[in-house]
């Protein structure tokens, strides 16, 4: 930066600026108030296009309903299409963590579109009698309504993002689903011997969680597109024209492509975070469900010779710094660690939701980046959970066939034509003696070889069949 300065006036006083910056007094003073993550509201691009979404949007409004003279408004709706594009994101610089309900984000955005708009119609930053950063880029409009929707447009397409990742994972157990539906192994429940199944099936139940909560994101998507502009302060609508909430609206849906609508009871939308406890509920919802499923493929990999080692995870680095030839799980392990986040995010927004007080929730700002971090890391781990690892997954056939060969659970199968009393002393005997179910059967006469080997054909034993009565 030079040393070239330039003065701003706020109702506490002047203050200097370095000339080159597009930000104003407001953002200067919250920048010195909330020194407090050293992360700026520039590593949410969404939410500051999304504010220069509402920015555009609002000046046209303004302009059609005869408020804002065409120059102006064009101006402003210029720099908010750079802003949109690309230009000037380092010029959000204020805390994601912030006092005054995101007073200091609406102000940063209006700030850098007013010096922006300065700009395109030949003025110098900060000469503000010529456009103002409150007075026309903000004008209908108060931080109450317009924090929330900027919030609510980015998170959609958050969403967007983070439903196309759980699709391609989906997608990559799905395909392996299909490699593996001739592989027979061992079920279990409880970590104890369950029954036969196939690794296809196992991995197919993966595919079907994910896509679960795909339907689930989409819903609480649907709350998200409700929103509050032309509430102004409070819902009332003070300092707006009464056709602005309306209109406005049309505006940012044209502008976004998000179908965005106005609440019904503006009052009742301004101060109630519902549908952002909603939407970090189901992003909890899917983070634990990607953990378990992480936690089976830890487990199922396990090993090499001490462990399941039922499947082999794709090896992505050195496991160890004193231990040769060791490889871990890191992919698994990662995914792990972005769901007990996600879990702790919807703690904290739980409780900045219950924190609101009266007409306003002035929490906003840390749900904002609690639900941002939850989709943007869940979007990267889905995304790298399917293409480094599950994408690479390999099974062991031989172990496992000769796991269903040896274990005892397959007596389960045989209940119907035993009945429950032999097999449960065939299992006994199977457990001390070390021999197998298979040979106990026919060492005891209870089933000829024929029957019991159609009755342990894989395609019987891991789906419904037709068995005798009871006995």
């Amino acid at each position: 930066m030079t040393n070239n300065k330039r003065t701003e006036h706020d109702l506490l006083g002047n203050r200097d600026l370095p000339e080159e910056v597009y930000y104003g007094v407001h953002t200067l003073r919250a920048l010195e108030n909330f020194p407090i993550s050293g992360i700026p509201i520039s590593v949410y691009p969404d939410l500051v296009n999304a504010l220069a979404s509402i920015k555009q949007a609002a000046a046209l409004a303004n302009k059609e309903l005869g408020l804002l003279d065409d120059r102006k408004a064009l101006a402003i709706g210029e720099a908010c299409k750079s802003i949109r594009g690309g230009d000037l994101l380092g010029e959000f610089v204020v805390d994601v963590f912030q006092g005054g309900a995101g007073t200091s984000t609406n102000m940063n955005a209006n700030e850098v579109v007013a010096n922006r708009a300065l700009e395109l119609m030949g003025h110098k930053k900060g000469e503000y009698q010529y456009l103002h950063p409150v007075e026309h880029v903000n004008m209908s409009q108060s931080t109450n309504d317009v924090y929330p929707t900027a919030i609510k447009v980015a998170l959609h397409f958050g969403i967007k993002r983070l439903t196309l990742a759980m699709a391609e994972l989906s997608a990559a157990f799905a395909t392996k689903a299909a490699e593996f539906a001739d592989v027979l192994k061992m079920g279990r429940t409880q970590l104890q011997d369950a029954v036969p199944m196939t690794l296809g099936q196992e991995f197919s139940t993966y595919a079907v969680m994910i896509d679960e909560d795909i339907d689930r994101l989409n819903e609480a998507c649907l709350l998200i597109h409700e929103i509050n502009l032309g509430a102004t302060a409070i819902g009332t609508g003070i300092n707006a024209h009464p056709d602005y909430a309306a209109l406005v609206c049309r505006k940012l849906a044209d502008i976004t492509g998000v179908p965005v609508v106005t609440a019904v009871n503006l009052v009742e939308a301004t101060q109630d975070c519902g549908s952002f406890v909603q939407l970090s509920g189901v992003l909890k919802r899917v983070a634990v469900k990607l953990s378990k499923i992480c936690n089976d493929l830890r487990l199922l990999s396990s090993g090499p010779r001490t462990g399941l080692n039922e499947i082999n995870l794709p090896a992505m680095q050195a496991g160890s710094s004193i231990m040769p030839g060791k490889v871990n799980p890191v992919i698994p392990e990662v995914m792990n660690q972005i769901a007990f986040e996600v879990i702790g995010n919807d703690v904290t927004v739980s409780f900045a939701a219950e924190a609101g007080q009266l007409q306003l929730n002035a929490f906003e700002p840390v749900i904002a980046h609690s639900l941002f971090k939850s989709l943007e890391h869940l979007c990267n781990g889905c995304r790298t959970l399917s293409g480094r690892c599950v994408k690479g997954i390999t099974a062991n056939r031989e172990h496992l066939k000769k796991m269903v060969e040896q274990s005892i659970g397959i007596v389960t199968a045989l209940n119907p034509y035993v009945g429950y009393t032999n097999a449960t002393q065939i299992a006994q005997k199977a457990l001390a003696s070390g021999k197998s179910v298979y040979d106990l059967v026919l060492e005891n006469k209870l089933l000829s070889k024929e029957q019991l080997d159609d009755i342990l054909r894989p395609e019987v034993l891991t789906q419904p069949r037709c068995v005798p009565p009871a006995r």
